[in-house]
C-alpha cells in the first residue's frame, strides 16, 4: 500500500480538482481529504456519510459568576486578553480564549472551569470512487494538524481492511501545521503549481519543507497558459531542483463546468486532452 499526497504552495492552484481526477482513474484506492480547515473534495465526489465522529480541538474557559469573587487575578494573568470585567462581573471572551487553562488553575475561588471544544467532525463515507475519510472544522477551531493525523490514521486502517493499493490524500495548501501533518509518513508528494509569481514563491517553500522529510517529489503545472513566462520560470526551477514535471495542463472552462456538474474532468470529458494527461500522470505515479 502506497500513500500519495497532493499538495500546493497556495490555495486556488487546482489541487483538489487534480486529486479528484486522480481518484477517478485510480483503482482500489482509499481517498482522504487532509484539508480539514477548508475541505472541498466532497463537493466533487458527493460522499454518502456512513460514520460520523466528533473531534476535540482544545479547551474553552467559563466562569461560575455565583462563586466568583471578582478579584481580577485571571484578568491580570491572561496573556491573550480573553478575560474582561463588565458591570462588575468577570467574563470570558470565548473567541480569544486559547484553552491554556491558566485562569482555571490560579482562580482562588475555583470559579473558572474549562470544557472541551467539540465543534469539529470527521467522517467515513462511500463515494463512487471508493471509501473516503474527510472532516469539517468549526470556524476558528484549533489543532487542525491533529485532525489531519486522525483522518489519515483512519484511512490507513480502511486501506488495510480493504487491501487497497493506494491512499490518495488531498492535502492542505501552504506549509503550516496541517501541511506538515499531511506530509509526515507519506510515500510520494505531487505538487500542483499555478503559473503566478505567488505560486512560484510558495512552491519553493513547500519543496524545502517536503525535502526535509526525504520524500519523493513530482509536479503538475496547472493552467500553464495563463502566464507562459512564469510557466517557463517554474519549469526552469523544477529542472534545477531535479523535480520531474509530469504534465502541463492548459486552462480550460471544461474543468470549471465539470465541477459545477459535480464530476471530475475524467468523467465529464473522458476523451479530452486533459483527461489523457491526467491518466498519464497516474500511470507514472503508479510505477
Amino acid at each position: 500500500m502506497k500513500e500519495i499526497t497532493v499538495l500546493s504552495g497556495k490555495g486556488g492552484t487546482g489541487k483538489t480538482t487534480i486529486t479528484a481526477a486522480l481518484a477517478s482513474v485510480a483503482q482500489n484506492a482509499v481517498l482522504c481529504d487532509n484539508d480539514v480547515d477548508a475541505a472541498d473534495l466532497h463537493l466533487i465526489l458527493q460522499p454518502q456519510v456512513m460514520e460520523t465522529n466528533q473531534f476535540s480541538s482544545g479547551w474553552k474557559a467559563f466562569v461560575s459568576t455565583e462563586i466568583c469573587s471578582n478579584c481580577g487575578a485571571c484578568i491580570d494573568n491572561c496573556r491573550f486578553g480573553a478575560i474582561s470585567q463588565t458591570d462588575g462581573l468577570i467574563q470570558i471572551i470565548t473567541y480569544k480564549c486559547e484553552g491554556c487553562r491558566l485562569c482555571e488553575r490560579i482562580c482562588p475561588s475555583s470559579a473558572i472551569y474549562s470544557k472541551e471544544s467539540i465543534n469539529n467532525y470527521w467522517y467515513v463515507s462511500n463515494t463512487r470512487h471508493g471509501k473516503m475519510v474527510h472532516a469539517r472544522m468549526g470556524p476558528g477551531e484549533e489543532n487542525s494538524g491533529k485532525l489531519v493525523t486522525k483522518v489519515r490514521r483512519r484511512a490507513r486502517e480502511i486501506a488495510k481492511e480493504q487491501q487497497a493499493s493506494f491512499i490518495i490524500n488531498d492535502g492542505p495548501p501552504g506549509i503550516g501545521c496541517s501541511a506538515i501533518s499531511a506530509i509526515s509518513g507519506t510515500d510520494l508528494v505531487l505538487l500542483v503549481i499555478e503559473p503566478t509569481q505567488s505560486g512560484l514563491h510558495d512552491v519553493k517553500r513547500l519543496v524545502e519543507l517536503v525535502r526535509s522529510f526525504n520524500i519523493s517529489l513530482y509536479a503538475v503545472l496547472n493552467k500553464y497558459d495563463i502566464n507562459v513566462l512564469v510557466a517557463f520560470e517554474i519549469e526552469a526551477y523544477l529542472h534545477s531542483e531535479n523535480i520531474p514535471l509530469l504534465a502541463s495542463i492548459p486552462f480550460d472552462k471544461a474543468m470549471v463546468e465539470s465541477m459545477v456538474n459535480e464530476k471530475t474532468i475524467i468523467e465529464y470529458l473522458p476523451a479530452s486532452a486533459i483527461t489523457q494527461s491526467i491518466r498519464k500522470v497516474w500511470e507514472i505515479i503508479k510505477q
